[in-house]
């Protein structure tokens, strides 16, 4: 079964960091832009970050200069790094990205999703 397997999700505290990954399971990234949405309780989910494999990167207004998206193309796997972290950043962080397994095309596929709790 395709799946995108999340980690790194926890509690910390305000100016803290946590680091994300999101490995495809079963399957293999397409070309096209990976990235992390995340949703607050009571909020839409709202992007945060893509990045391409070309490693071309777009971030959220709200993150820029604080969070950092990665790729590694050769073990399907993209990467938050998440520093200088507010309260505002808590909520359930999915990763999202178009996957390939044995001749079928998953576009748009999502994670599980990952909770990050920032406390005061």
């Amino acid at each position: 079964q395709v799946q995108l397997v999340e980690s790194g999700g926890g509690l910390v505290q305000a100016g803290g960091s946590l680091r994300l990954s999101c490995a495809a399971s079963r399957s293999t990234f397409n070309a096209n832009a990976a990235g992390w949405y995340r949703q607050a309780p009571g909020k839409q989910r709202e992007l945060v970050a893509t990045v391409t494999a070309g490693g071309v990167t777009k971030y959220a207004d709200s993150v820029k200069d604080r969070f950092t998206i990665s790729r590694d193309n050769g073990k399907n796997t993209v990467y938050l790094q998440m520093n200088s972290l507010n309260i505002e950043d808590t909520a359930v962080y999915y990763c999202n990205a178009d996957l390939w397994s044995l001749g079928v095309y998953y576009p748009h596929y999502w994670g599980q999703g990952t909770q990050v709790t920032v406390s005061s």
